[in-house]
C-alpha cells in the first residue's frame, strides 16, 4: 500500500504539471481583452498597450508561464542587482496588502521613481513612510550608450527605466484613470509563483488570488459540508432500502424520487424551492446576502435552501448507484450462501450487502466532492452565494487569467487528491482489492 500510495503521489505532480501547460494553454487562447476590460469599452490602443505591458501580458508565453508556476522574483533579481522581499502591511483587523521592496546594500529598503525627471530612490522608514533621495548615480549604460536601470516601482513591479525615453502608463486612481509621462518602459509584475503559494494579483478584485480563493472556499466548504451531510446518509439509506426491496412499492417510489431529483437541473430546483419556502410560505430567505464576516451564524436560515438545492440533486445519484449496487450483491452467490446457512437477513444485510455495496457509491461520493466546492456554479448563482464556484464564473467571464488559472489548479488538486482516497478506503472495505 505504502508504494502504491508513493506512486499515486508521484503520478499527481505529473499530472498537475501537464494539467497547469493545458490551463495556461486555454486561457491563453479563450477569447477576450484583459485590458479593455480593466479600462473599459472606449479605451484607445495606446491604452490597451500600456495596460498589457504593466500586467506583463506583452512577455513570452513561455516566460509567462514559468513566473506564473515559479514566480518572477527570481528573475527580477537578476536584472535590478539586488534582492528582493516581500512583506505584508496591516491596516485595521482586516484589511492588509502585500508590497515588494528591493534590498539596499546597508540592509533598508528601497523602491525608485522619476519625479521632474529625475530618478529617486525611496527609503521605507521604520514607521512605514518614505524619504526620497536623488539617486542619479545608479543609471547604467550600455553598449549603445543608453543609459538604463531597472529598480522596483510604486506598484509592486520591476520597472525599466530608460533616460530621456519615458514611457506612457495609465494607472487607475480615485479620480479616475490617470496618464502619466517619463513611465518605465518595461515590466516584470513581481510575484513568488503557484508553488510558493503565490497566485498573483487579480486582474478584477485587485488582491492576491490566493486570498480571494481561502475566503470563497471557505463559503463553499460549509455549503458543500452541509449538504453532504444531509445527502450522503440519506441517499446511502434510501437506496439500501429500494436495493433490499427490489420491485416493491418502496423500490418505485424511491426510484422515482431519485430520478426525479437527478433530472432536474440545478436552477429549476433552486427557483421551485424558492417560489414555496420563500414567496409563498415566507419562512426561508430566497438570497444568501453576506453583509459581514458572521453572516452565516447571524442568519443561518439563507443556508437552508442553497443546501437543500444541492443536497437534492447529490441525493438522487447517491440513492439510484446504491440501489443497483445492492440489487446486484444481493444478487450474488456468496449473500445467497449466507442466507442458506441461517443467518439472519439484518446479520446479512449488516455483514455482506451492506459493505460490498459501499463501493460504487464511493466513487460517485469521491468524484462528486470537487463538483461541490467547485461546481455549484447554477446554485451559488441564483442564491447568490458568494463561492468558489460564483468566483470562478465571475472570472472566466471577466478573463481575470490568474484567478481562474489557481482556481482550476485547485479544483484538479481536490479531484485528483479525493480518487487517491477513494482508492484506499477501497483496501478497508474490500478485503480482495490490494494495491502492488
Amino acid at each position: 500500500m505504502a508504494r502504491y500510495i508513493i506512486r499515486r503521489l508521484f503520478t499527481m505532480v505529473i499530472t498537475m504539471l501537464v494539467v497547469s501547460i493545458v490551463i495556461f494553454a486555454v486561457v491563453e487562447i479563450a477569447p477576450g481583452n484583459v485590458a479593455r476590460n480593466i479600462l473599459g469599452a472606449y479605451a484607445t490602443p495606446e491604452q490597451e498597450k500600456s495596460m498589457e505591458n504593466q500586467l506583463g501580458l506583452d512577455r513570452p508565453v513561455a516566460t509567462r508561464y514559468i513566473s506564473w508556476l515559479f514566480g518572477s522574483d527570481w528573475q527580477a533579481e537578476r536584472k535590478i542587482g539586488r534582492p528582493l522581499k516581500e512583506i505584508v502591511i496591516q491596516q485595521g483587523i482586516v484589511e492588509r496588502f502585500r508590497q515588494w521592496w528591493a534590498v539596499d546594500e546597508d540592509g533598508s529598503l528601497v523602491r525608485w521613481g522619476i519625479q521632474d525627471g529625475q530618478l529617486y530612490k525611496y527609503i521605507r522608514q521604520p514607521d512605514g513612510s518614505t524619504v526620497g533621495v536623488p539617486d542619479e548615480g545608479a543609471w547604467r549604460t550600455d553598449e549603445s550608450g543608453i543609459q538604463y536601470f531597472w529598480g522596483v516601482d510604486n506598484a509592486n513591479r520591476a520597472a525599466l527605466w530608460i533616460k530621456g525615453q519615458g514611457g506612457v502608463e495609465y494607472r487607475y486612481e480615485y479620480s479616475g484613470w490617470r496618464k502619466s509621462e517619463n513611465a518605465p518602459v518595461d515590466y516584470i509584475p513581481l510575484t513568488k509563483g503557484l508553488l510558493r503559494g503565490d497566485a498573483g494579483v487579480s486582474l478584477r478584485y485587485r488582491a492576491p488570488v490566493s486570498e480571494l480563493i481561502a475566503s470563497r472556499l471557505k463559503n463553499s466548504g460549509i455549503l458543500a459540508a452541509l449538504a453532504f451531510l444531509v445527502s450522503i446518509p440519506l441517499g446511502l439509506l434510501l437506496g439500501l432500502l429500494a436495493g433490499l426491496n427490489e420491485g416493491k412499492p418502496a423500490d418505485r417510489i424511491l426510484s422515482l424520487f431519485g430520478l426525479v431529483t437527478t433530472a432536474s437541473p440545478d436552477f429549476a430546483t433552486g427557483i421551485f424551492l424558492i417560489m414555496i419556502f420563500s414567496l409563498w410560505l415566507k419562512v426561508l430567505p430566497g438570497a444568501t446576502v453576506f453583509a459581514s464576516q458572521t453572516a452565516i451564524l447571524d442568519n443561518p436560515k439563507m443556508l437552508v435552501l442553497p443546501v437543500l438545492t444541492a443536497s437534492l440533486v447529490e441525493m438522487g445519484y447517491i440513492l439510484r448507484i446504491t440501489r443497483a449496487s445492492v440489487v446486484e450483491v444481493v444478487q450474488s452467490n456468496y449473500v445467497r450462501t449466507a442466507v442458506l446457512k441461517g443467518l439472519s437477513r439484518t446479520q446479512v444485510v449488516l455483514r455482506h450487502v451492506l459493505r460490498n455495496s459501499l463501493l460504487a457509491p464511493i466513487t460517485v461520493i469521491m468524484l462528486h466532492v470537487n463538483w461541490l466546492i467547485g461546481g455549484l456554479v447554477v446554485v451559488e448563482s441564483v442564491f447568490g452565494y458568494p463561492g468558489l464556484g460564483n468566483f470562478i464564473l465571475n472570472a472566466a467571464l471577466y478573463k481575470d487569467v490568474y484567478a481562474i488559472e489557481a482556481a482550476s489548479m485547485f479544483l484538479i488538486l481536490l479531484a485528483v487528491g479525493t480518487q487517491l482516497i477513494a482508492d484506499i478506503i477501497y483496501s478497508f472495505l474490500n478485503p480482495r482489492v490490494r494495491y502492488a
